[in-house]
């Protein structure tokens, strides 16, 4: 997948910077990687329309952006989850999101996904609205950030048995010149379907990244999939990918490209994504 992100800072009255110390941030991305490792699974479905990790990026007020999200599977999962599934192998994602800034805490957002199978044909595979808000951002001079995005989406049959879902994801992190944390503790319910019972999933994720030139950040990134919240499978079928990612950014462009390597079996084996970003003021 690659994936281009412009980002967006503001330095609002009330700056996060000094809230929590900045070693403790690093101990908490640590903790909550570590147990993604003993508790994740591989994801159900073969919609994989963004790779991100949200962190402080945020349109300005009245401002119109678009990103363009594309991944594939080299080595992807052939066999199906359920009996239609589209599996993701060979796989190519495409998704245009389109964004606006409500305010200076408030973002909407469309996704509009498009899947190519390995036979060469296109499949849309559902809209889905975004809305991130974002009460605590990192001044000019770094610091904390913390929100939430909550997000609906539309499914088609051949990519999940839920054909509705809703998931709220928590954004937590710090950022200062040099480098950026952030984690993602999502919490994601199918609506309709076979899993539809109100108990969420869990699909933490991680990013960690250091600033080597200017505009230019390069790290790593870290997806899992835990299943019920109460209830994750065995070690052995569990799902974890860890990518390495690269950052640019510029006025009026960004993008984000990584490599993800499935660690285990049930993972898929290579991942390439990468997310364009141009923002429209």
């Amino acid at each position: 997948m690659i994936c281009v992100q412009r980002q967006f800072r503001f330095s609002p009255a009330q700056s996060a910077k000094g809230f929590l110390p900045y070693k403790f941030c690093a101990w908490l991305l640590l903790a909550t990687v570590a147990v993604c490792t003993f508790t994740v699974r591989p994801a159900g479905a073969a919609v994989i329309d963004e790779i991100q990790v949200y962190t402080d990026d945020i349109n300005a007020p009245g401002e119109f952006g678009l990103e363009l999200h594309a991944n594939t599977t080299p080595r992807g999962r052939r066999t199906p989850d359920f009996p239609g599934e589209l599996t993701p192998y060979r796989g190519l994602r495409l998704t245009p999101e389109f964004s606006y800034g409500i305010t200076k805490e408030l973002e909407a957002g469309l996704y509009m996904p498009y899947n190519r199978d390995a036979q060469g044909t296109m499949h849309f595979s559902g809209p889905k609205l975004r809305l991130k808000w974002l009460p605590v951002q990192a001044g000019e001079d770094g610091g904390w950030f913390m929100g939430a995005n909550v997000e609906y989406a539309q499914v088609a049959p051949a990519f999940d048995q839920s054909r509705y879902g809703f998931e709220l994801r928590p954004i937590i992190g710090y950022r200062n010149d040099k480098w950026l944390f952030a984690t993602n503790p999502i919490l994601s319910w199918a609506l309709t379907g076979p899993d539809h019972d109100g108990k969420p999933e869990f699909n933490p994720s991680v990013k960690v990244a250091r600033t080597v030139a200017p505009g230019v950040a390069l790290g790593m990134e870290y997806y899992a999939e835990l299943g019920k919240i109460n209830n994750t499978l065995p070690r052995a079928q569990q799902g974890q990918t860890l990518y390495v990612a690269l950052d640019y950014e510029q006025k009026t462009w960004g993008f984000n490209v990584g490599i993800g390597r499935g660690i285990n079996d049930a993972t898929d084996r290579w991942t390439v994504k990468t997310i364009f970003s141009f923002p429209f003021d």
